[in-house]
């Protein structure tokens, strides 16, 4: 990567980011202004300086971006790079966490639990300290759990009742040798906080850090990141983009960063490279009324473009259709794909509407958010056994699977299994040895005096009565014995040696005989019985492409099992958007960008929402930033509608446009009518290139 190269690839601002390579760099960077292409090309440059790519930690926010980031440097430099670490912060945690977790009293090969793990966690915990289910909200009590572990809530009079509840939950994932996603950051912290040679070998290790999306990291986060970097580190974000307050992010580390590395160099990336001139006209108009924040003007040479257009519906019904209409007509008129639209919504509450309106119009659409892939039941399921194989003292997932597919271990019996594990302050899996070992002894002894009674009454009745009593060894116990020993047998096929893990995991599927469950769970619907299993035989091709992928080092089943904790949701279930609209909420948009954006339900009380009154002029400023975020996704043409009423429980509300509509300079906008039907000259157009496409003939 020589001089003349990033000469011609980047400007001058991104150019003195790119060769800052020692010292602190603060790198505002603006949407649109090529901020992955500074970074991967920064990381470039210092492999070319002869840092060594052992030295040098990238951390960003999501597995995707963290996947772009590599690629995109392997690409530059033409090497494989299996040394230098792109990672998101918590698979960074998660790698500590697996070198040195035996420091905080865990044993190796702990499992993560996510939401479902948690939530069920909690549940039980709750139950075992007698709180009623009216008291049981496991969401709430997890976001109050996840506020108080990173520091945001403290206890008090509000919240005390469920103090003994968390530190019950913190005992029980010690227990089941588990951590939850806040871990990943809070113990990594508290490692280093107590074992400082445990940090110093990691501040040894990465001479050279970097930080992409630095507005959206939370104060541990930030804590991690600060605690690792000695004086050589880089932050890359933009303070008008943060919108992830309601999950720790603090915008105000930026303003620490400073604090704290007082010889700070800052370099503003304001050439925007997405969208027109009158788009990014808009966003700054809108933008300059937040007060708290760094003053920057986005700036394009892409051309004025075309007016920002402004619609206003009479209700969602008829806003949907203007949107559907609108996508059609721009499709047909301007030869787009459908995966040009980007439809943008406040909360996922709006999406009823539009999708009835893209269903009815036939148009194929994508929406963000639903039941991702690795959370439906059967692949859970699938995921539980090798969980639990994995890691014996993983009581959630063992409680998920010791009766599924269903082998006579009822109720009674986990009761038995709960009690024993309480009372020798235990694992399940250690109970279920115990009460194995302790069935097999009495049975053995039962055994003996029903063969001493046989032994004295040879008669008929005699023989009948020792079959009996002899088959009614435990029924409970035999079934733990079958459960129990298919774990051993499967663990061990699992882990050891030749053959691949999507080959065993089959097997296990197969040994489990699955089908056969799923047909009994959907006795009169067996195409629902084989969709699932279609979804466990994709689960099994993903293992597959996954362990042939050259660039994985370790293929092993610790290995996958942690790399699917770490999936996002979106990540999970990745689909082309080529060819169908993208519906999503504004959050989940932030990084994408589309040619033609609709902003729908820009009204007061949705846009800014009216939870953010409540946080007073902090959340009017954080709603500015999420609308900020949403013009500047379009690149071509901006559309935006507010409706006169909105249908909101049983009843009809008149609502009012946003206020923020106002703040975008009157010259740059336009109000829009939906477009008329299509002229004789472009429905024939359309229809000769229908005909053209699927081979039809005069």
């Amino acid at each position: 990567m020589r001089l003349t190269e990033l000469q011609k690839e980047l400007n001058s601002e991104q150019l003195k980011a790119v060769e800052t390579i020692d010292g602190a760099l603060l790198i505002i960077a603006g949407a649109g202004s090529g901020k992955t292409r500074v970074i991967t090309y920064r990381i470039a440059w210092m492999l070319e300086q002869g840092i060594p790519q052992s030295q040098i930690l990238a951390l960003t926010f999501t597995n995707k971006a963290a996947k772009e980031m590599s690629g995109r440097v392997k690409e530059q430099t033409g090497k494989k790079l299996q040394n230098l670490t792109v990672s998101t912060f918590h698979a960074f945690g998660v790698r500590i966490l697996r070198n040195d977790i035996v420091n905080l009293g865990w044993r190796e090969n702990f499992s993560i639990y996510d939401e479902t793990d948690k939530t069920q966690l909690i549940k039980e915990t709750g139950r075992e300290l007698g709180f009623t289910a009216d008291a049981l909200d496991a969401y709430k009590i997890g976001n109050l759990f996840s506020n108080i572990k990173t520091g945001r809530y403290t206890w008090q009079s509000v919240n005390d009742m469920y103090r003994p509840l968390y530190e019950e939950y913190q005992r029980g994932l010690k227990l089941y040798n588990a951590v939850d996603f806040d871990d990943l950051i809070v113990l990594p912290i508290k490692l280093f906080t107590e074992y400082p040679e445990v940090l110093e070998r990691y501040r040894q290790r990465y001479k050279y850090i970097m930080v992409d999306e630095f507005q959206d990291t939370s104060f541990q986060q930030y804590k991690l990141m600060s605690m690792l970097a000695d004086k050589n580190v880089a932050v890359v974000g933009d303070d008008d983009q943060s919108i992830y307050s309601w999950r720790g992010a603090n915008y105000e580390n930026i303003r620490m960063f400073e604090k704290d590395f007082p010889h700070v160099k800052e370099i503003r990336l304001e050439q925007n490279y997405r969208s027109t001139e009158t788009i990014l006209a808009a966003a700054n108009g809108v933008i300059s009324h937040n007060t708290n924040r760094k003053d920057k003007e986005l700036w394009s040479g892409n051309g004025s473009g075309k007016p920002i257009e402004i619609y206003l519906p009479e209700n969602e019904a008829a806003e949907a259709d203007f949107i559907a209409e609108s996508i059609q007509g721009l499709r047909a008129g301007e030869k787009r794909n459908y995966g040009d639209f980007g439809v943008l919504m406040r909360a996922n509450t709006q999406s009823r509407a539009l999708e009835e309106a893209f269903l009815a119009a036939d148009i194929p659409y994508t929406m963000s958010g639903g039941t991702g892939f690795y959370q439906r039941k059967e692949i859970k399921d699938i995921i539980s056994y090798l969980r639990v194989c994995s890691n014996h003292y993983d009581d959630i997932n063992l409680l998920r699977i010791i009766n599924t597919p269903r082998r006579g271990i009822g109720r009674k019996t986990i009761e038995k299994l709960n009690a024993a594990a309480a009372e020798k302050s235990c694992s399940l899996w250690e109970a279920i040895e115990n009460l194995i070992k302790k069935g097999s002894t009495e049975a053995a002894v039962q055994a003996e005096k029903e063969l001493s009674v046989f032994e004295h009454e040879e008669t008929e009745t005699g023989i009948r009565t020792f079959q009996a009593l002899s088959s009614e060894k435990d029924k409970g116990v035999s079934a733990l014995e079958e459960f129990y020993d298919f774990i051993v047998k499967q663990r061990s096929a699992l882990l050891s040696g030749g053959g691949g893990l999507s080959k065993k995991v089959r097997t296990l599927v197969e040994d489990l005989d699955y089908w056969s469950y799923l047909v009994s769970e959907y006795p009169k619907n067996e195409k629902a019985a084989r969709y699932k299993l279609l979804n466990i035989e994709y689960l099994i091709n993903s293992i597959e492409t996954w362990e042939n992928n050259p660039d994985n080092a370790d293929t092993g089943l610790y290995s996958w099992l942690n790399r699917i904790t770490l999936l996002s949701r979106d990540d999970a279930e990745e689909e082309s958007l080529l060819g169908k609209v993208n519906l999503m909420t504004i959050h989940a948009s932030k990084g994408l960008e589309f040619p033609v954006v609709f902003i729908a339900g820009c009204e007061d009380g949705l846009i800014p929402h009216a939870r953010s009154l409540e946080d007073g002029e902090g959340g009017i400023e954080e709603e500015r930033r999420l609308f900020y975020v949403a013009i500047t996704r379009a690149r071509d043409k901006l559309y935006i509608s507010s409706c006169r009423r909105r249908r909101k429980m049983q009843t009809t509300v008149e609502c009012t446009p946003s206020p923020f509509l106002d703040e975008i300079p009157a010259h740059l906008v336009e109000y829009h009518e939906p477009p008329g039907e299509l002229s004789d000259e472009d429905a024939a157009d359309i229809f000769a290139q229908m005909k053209n496409r699927f081979g039809g003939t005069d």
